[in-house]
This record gives structure tokens, sequence and C-alpha cells, in this order.
């Protein structure tokens, strides 16, 4: 008798994933550093789905998806870490009441 795994078991971890990512943004508005990480982790939810769908299906589709939202996921990282050293440099916080004043 083998228990192999099934797409349910995937689904279920890359829910599971994203539900842990949403309950992070909405848990935690003090502090970008921890928002940008569950924000990540929502597209790793998502990367996840992609690839269990490919692969159950059989077709490479999702896993070109993925490869995208890795490259977007990246440089979405990049640029919102230079911009929050930016902001501690100039402020010397990292604060989400604090960034109000950037209206402009």
């Amino acid at each position: 008798m083998s228990s192999g795994l099934t797409l349910q078991h995937f689904l279920s971890v890359g829910a599971l994933l994203f539900a842990l990512s949403v309950v992070g943004i909405f848990l935690n508005r003090k502090n970008l550093i921890v928002l940008l990480m569950a924000i990540e982790l929502m597209l790793l939810a998502v990367n996840m789905n992609f690839v269990a769908f490919s692969y159950f299906l059989g077709d490479m589709h999702g896993q070109v998806f993925v490869f995208f939202i890795l490259t977007v996921a990246a440089a979405e990282s990049a640029i919102g870490l230079a911009i929050l050293v930016q902001l501690f440099r100039n402020r010397a916080s990292i604060s989400v009441e604090e960034l109000n004043t950037l209206k402009g």
C-alpha cells in the first residue's frame, strides 16, 4: 500500500501558505520588511499551485509562469529593499505610521 502525494496535498499546503501570508499582512501593519516578506510568501503559495497543477496535468505552461512570477518578485524585492534603505537613511526608521508624510 503506497500513499503518494496527490494534488489536494499540494493545494492544501499552498492554501495554508497563502492564508498565513494574508494573516501576516493584516496582523502586522507597522514593519515594512515583514509586509514585504508576507507578500513574497503569497507569491510563493501561488507558485506552488502553478507547479502542482502543471505537474498533475502534464503541461509545462504553469512552470513557465512560475519563472515569470519569480523574476517579477525578485525585482520587486530588490526595489522594495532599496527604497527601505533610503527611507532608513533619511528618517532612521522604517515604521509604516511615519510614512504618511510622503504624500506629494
